[in-house]
């Protein structure tokens, strides 16, 4: 059995484990993610704490963590090549553990459930080298006809 693929999805695997700020998406070039897997319907990101992204104590900022999940929650949408745009509705994180300047965090997404027009998933960040999850996120995004 074939797994099912898109363009983008390939796009991805191509640059598996390479430093890349070619996403259409400004935000996402911040962040400076290097994709680690793809498939349909999960994305896995690591990115380096930078001292932009910490607070004054250089502890990973709660907003960035949101922010790095919103974003890797709609770049999973988008890789799937669905018709229409999709738009976040609601995002709920809870935080477990810290990181901070200089460590290197892997987010993934999963889709827990695809409807005709909105997408439940959820997005785990992990701190791997101490097998530590810093927080968890679930979310929905909608099908906006713009």
């Amino acid at each position: 059995m074939t797994e099912k693929t898109t363009k983008i999805i390939e796009i991805i695997k191509e640059k598996i484990d390479l430093p890349d700020q070619t996403s259409p998406s400004a935000y996402t070039n911040w962040l400076k993610p290097v994709a680690k897997a793809a498939e349909y319907g999960s994305l896995t990101f690591e990115y380096e704490i930078r001292k932009e992204m910490t607070n004054p104590a250089e502890i990973l900022q709660g907003g960035v963590v949101a922010g790095i999940m919103d974003d890797l929650m709609g770049a999973t949408v988008y890789s799937m090549e669905l018709p229409g745009q999709y738009v976040t509705v609601n995002l709920d994180v809870s935080f477990f553990a810290t990181a901070k300047r200089g460590d290197i965090i892997r987010a993934r997404t999963k889709i827990l459930k695809k409807g005709r027009k909105v997408i439940n998933m959820e997005c785990e960040i992990w701190n791997p080298e101490k097998d530590r999850l810093i927080a968890k996120g679930t979310a929905n995004l909608m099908r906006a006809d713009l």
